[in-house]
């Protein structure tokens, strides 16, 4: 009995082993199939992160692209608010100016606005109307003998010699002072500006102890105004011109003992930057009310 009970252990222990074996084997197959699976999945997944990164990117450079071109649209616009240029003798105004343009011929006498004709004319009644209130010249005697035109943006303020000098005179007229620091004051509110101070007197000939001719009397009128502006106002020399012009553009003929006053005169030219004086003019307009 005994020999045939050691058989059957053994065999069964032998059955026992070979099941575990294949079990193992089993698992291992498994095992190796999922890392497989697990390393592929992991490349997938790095696969797929490399092209949502790519995409993000995309999306990053898109939306880069749209946020410039708003600000290019948004630049644009306020250049094309800006922008100023000229046409033959015609200013070409931008859209804030025009607008500041209208707002301020609301206010001008009807009976000049019927008389302006063409956008020059019409720039031109704007700028004298802000200049002349801007300098307050209603308080000057002889305010008439003001003149303010403008010219392919060139705004020329031309004053009657009998405002400023007596006659033969270089030497600025103390009554004169107030309308010279108003125009101080109009240099000096818009840096950018720069004057010219121009003397021209009439045909008849001079010669004194203190001017020379012609030449000599409208080159100190001019530099008398100019160091009035400096010295005594405070508008800063670089940015002023003295000259002289003389005899020799007069506004009529020197034939009348009118016209020859016509043409005694002092011109200030000046070159404003147009959308920025409408808009200092607004400025003030609003601080005033």
């Amino acid at each position: 009995m005994k020999k045939l009970i050691i058989p059957f252990v053994a065999l069964s222990l032998l059955a026992t082993s070979c099941v575990s074996k294949k079990k193992y084997a089993a698992l291992e197959s498994q095992y190796i199939d999922t890392k497989g699976n697990l390393q592929k999945t992991t490349l997938e997944k790095e696969a797929l992160e490399g092209k949502f990164a790519k995409i993000e990117k995309r999306v990053a450079n898109y939306n880069d692209k749209i946020n410039s071109l708003k600000s290019d649209n948004v630049t644009l616009k306020n250049e094309n608010d800006i922008k100023l240029d000229m046409v033959g003798n015609t200013a070409v105004i931008s859209n804030k100016t025009r607008e500041r343009m209208r707002e301020t011929l609301a206010k001008v006498d009807a009976a000049d606005l019927a008389e302006a004709k063409t956008l020059k004319d019409s720039l031109n009644l704007a700028i004298s109307y802000n200049l002349k209130n801007k300098m307050n010249t209603s308080d000057l005697n002889n305010s008439d003998d003001i003149n303010i035109d403008i010219d392919q943006t060139v705004v020329m303020i031309s004053v009657s010699d009998k405002l400023l000098f007596n006659t033969a005179s270089y030497r600025v007229k103390k009554g004169a002072y107030s309308l010279v620091e108003k125009l101080a004051n109009v240099i000096n509110s818009e840096p950018s500006m720069d004057v010219m101070i121009e003397g021209h007197t009439d045909s008849r000939t001079i010669n004194n102890a203190s001017v020379q001719d012609n030449w000599d009397l409208s080159v100190k009128r001019s530099t008398s105004i100019v160091r009035l502006l400096e010295n005594k106002y405070n508008v800063d020399g670089s940015r002023l011109i003295a000259s002289g012009r003389g005899s020799t553009m007069p506004l009529v003929e020197n034939n009348t003992r009118e016209n020859r006053a016509k043409n005694r005169r002092t011109r200030i030219v000046i070159l404003p930057n147009l959308d920025k004086f409408f808009a200092l003019i607004a400025t003030d307009e609003a601080l005033a009310e």
